[in-house]
């Protein structure tokens, strides 16, 4: 078995969590999010307002495809760049993904995005498990769903939601050395975040927060 299938199958999560447990109040076991580099020590005395409060009563599942595509020249990271004219962080690298529709799994509307945004189509794919919850600033919780992407595909890129598709070699997002902290200024705060700049493509904030965490289920104690 390859070592990052080796790595990947046994350090995630082999089944997700329920919808109810993902959307708790009160979190859930290794919930991680922007607010990792932002905590409640570093905030106002009203608390950790990353997630603002009129924010947090309405928080909105969603999943995404971390697709990894298994080349022989070794393993890469299939990512997109949003595309320009979105209402909301247009223009970011993401990974495919999108909000979970009733009755639908984290898997099923991953893999519903992919196809939707990209072209992907499911026979190509394989998941092998999940990573920890993350939780953004805008109100969601999004699972990641980690996948094997046998190589012969084509894409066929939706233009009303995205720019372009790239790959990025595994090795280099899970390489610390590559786990930059930047900072920026929003809603009147200074915030610090992850980011992973590759061949002019700025992989930052949750995307990049995801793929921390990845990279902390994989290679941590």
């Amino acid at each position: 078995m390859n070592a990052h299938r080796h790595l990947i199958l046994s350090r995630t999560d082999r089944e997700p969590p329920a919808l109810a447990a993902l959307l708790a109040a009160d979190g859930l076991p290794g919930l991680r999010g922007d607010h990792d580099l932002n905590p409640p020590e570093r905030q106002p005395p009203e608390g950790n307002v990353w997630v603002e409060p009129e924010e947090r009563a309405s928080l909105r599942p969603a999943a995404v495809l971390v697709p990894i595509i298994e080349h022989a020249h070794g393993p890469h990271v299939l990512l997109t760049r949003r595309a320009d004219h979105l209402g909301t962080h247009s223009g970011q690298v993401a990974f495919p993904g999108g909000k979970i529709d009733p009755g639908e799994t984290p898997a099923e509307a991953a893999l519903r995005e992919a196809e939707e945004e990209v072209g992907l189509h499911r026979s190509y794919v394989e998941v092998a498990g999940y990573l920890d919850a993350y939780e953004t600033g805008t109100g969601f919780r999004i699972l990641p769903v980690v996948a094997f992407v046998r190589p012969g595909f084509s894409l066929t890129i939706s233009p009303h939601e995205v720019a372009e598709a790239f790959e990025v070699p595994l090795s280099f997002l899970m390489n610390p050395a590559n786990h930059e902290r930047h900072s920026a200024v929003w809603r009147g705060r200074r915030r610090e975040y992850y980011a992973m700049p590759y061949n002019g493509h700025y992989i930052w904030g949750a995307t990049a927060g995801m793929l921390k965490n990845m990279y902390d289920r994989l290679y941590g104690d």
